[in-house]
């Protein structure tokens, strides 16, 4: 990799990006993005954060007469049904058709290089790498950082930085950009949600678009066999009142034969969060998730007792205060045994 990397020591943790970095990502892109290849890639098992704001700069890009660009993400190419007709959708392809050498690398809502799995070598072989990140743990592992851990989204850091690089928002764009603005919010719902989110969203929607339609096809739409997924799954839930020094946890799990005894997909898992969370009992709310045999996803959420994305740090993941994951290995109950240990470390 031969690119300038820009440190950001001299000012404070949090501030978001600075001028500095702002401008080198502007040059950076325009120096390379016209003429050589442009690989953007997503985190692994991607949500709407993450592809929103993926597809959503790579229109922009698109606008900017950029025609060799490719958009990935690791692991099996699948993408979850409710964002299967995201504008963009065609620029996706298999991690194994991602350029090999690339002339600029781009990576949307990752917080650390193990999110990227196999494709992480494409950093090093890039002239320039570009990370666009919203979470606290992100470990500035780009050779440019643009991680704004106050943004509700990674969408609004690429909506700064399509700003920046001069590209007007037309209904495409800003389609993907709301997807994403709205899906890490919970519609609009998380604390996260501040004015700042609020114009933001006004501005894409003056766009054209039809904030229902979008809400309905990634909210309010999924199988029957997803309903009758949830429906056992919730029914195995438990509540540990004593847990998080008494602001109690709430946790349960969904198999890989779960998914397949009702003919379900693994992305219908990654809503399962939402019913448990609110569970009036417990502050701590946690999703395993099986991905192989003995490997879970754990989804972990807090109403603000407990500072999950330290939980998660601590066992080999990321994310945010209130909302973080993390790959966890055994039996379900060894893997929220582990979390339980965590949470009195992480009161806030």
């Amino acid at each position: 990799m031969t690119e300038v990397v820009v440190h950001s020591a001299a000012r404070s943790v949090g501030t978001g990006p600075s001028d500095e970095e702002w401008a080198a990502a502007v040059a950076a892109i325009r120096q390379r993005a016209p003429s050589g290849e442009v690989q953007l890639i997503c985190h692994v098992n991607p949500d709407g954060d993450a592809l929103g704001s993926m597809l959503g700069f790579a229109l922009g890009l698109r606008r900017l007469g950029v025609s060799r660009m490719r958009a990935t993400f690791p692991g099996p190419f699948e993408v979850p049904e409710p964002f299967a007709e995201l504008p963009g959708i065609d620029l996706l392809v298999p991690e194994q058709d991602a350029y090999a050498d690339p002339g600029l690398v781009i990576v949307f809502d990752v917080a650390a290089e193990s999110r990227l799995g196999p494709l992480v070598d494409r950093l090093d072989r890039a002239e320039a790498t570009v990370v666009l990140d919203h979470h606290a743990s992100n470990t500035r592992f780009g050779g440019i950082n643009l991680v704004d851990e106050h943004a509700a989204a990674t969408s609004v850091v690429c909506e700064e930085l399509l700003d920046r690089l001069d590209v007007p928002l037309d209904r495409e764009i800003a389609e993907c950009l709301y997807v994403a603005l709205a899906t890490d919010t919970g519609s609009f719902r998380f604390d996260m949600t501040t004015p700042r989110v609020h114009e933001m969203a006004a501005r894409l929607i003056a766009t054209g678009l039809r904030p229902g339609e979008i809400s309905r096809r990634i909210f309010d739409t999924r199988p029957f066999g997803a309903m009758k997924l949830f429906a056992e799954v919730l029914g195995r839930a438990a509540l540990d009142p004593t847990a998080a020094a008494g602001h109690g946890m709430v946790w349960t799990y969904a198999t890989l034969d779960d998914l397949r005894r009702h003919h379900q997909r693994p992305y219908v898992m990654d809503a399962l969060i939402d019913p448990v969370r609110t569970v009036a009992e417990a502050d701590v709310s946690v999703v395993v998730k099986q991905v192989a045999e003995a490997e879970w996803a754990v989804s972990l959420r807090s109403k603000g007792a407990v500072d999950v994305s330290g939980v998660a740090v601590a066992l080999g993941g990321g994310g945010h205060r209130l909302a973080a994951g993390f790959t966890g290995r055994g039996a379900p109950g060894d893997v929220v045994a582990v979390v339980r240990e965590h949470l009195e470390l992480f009161l806030t």
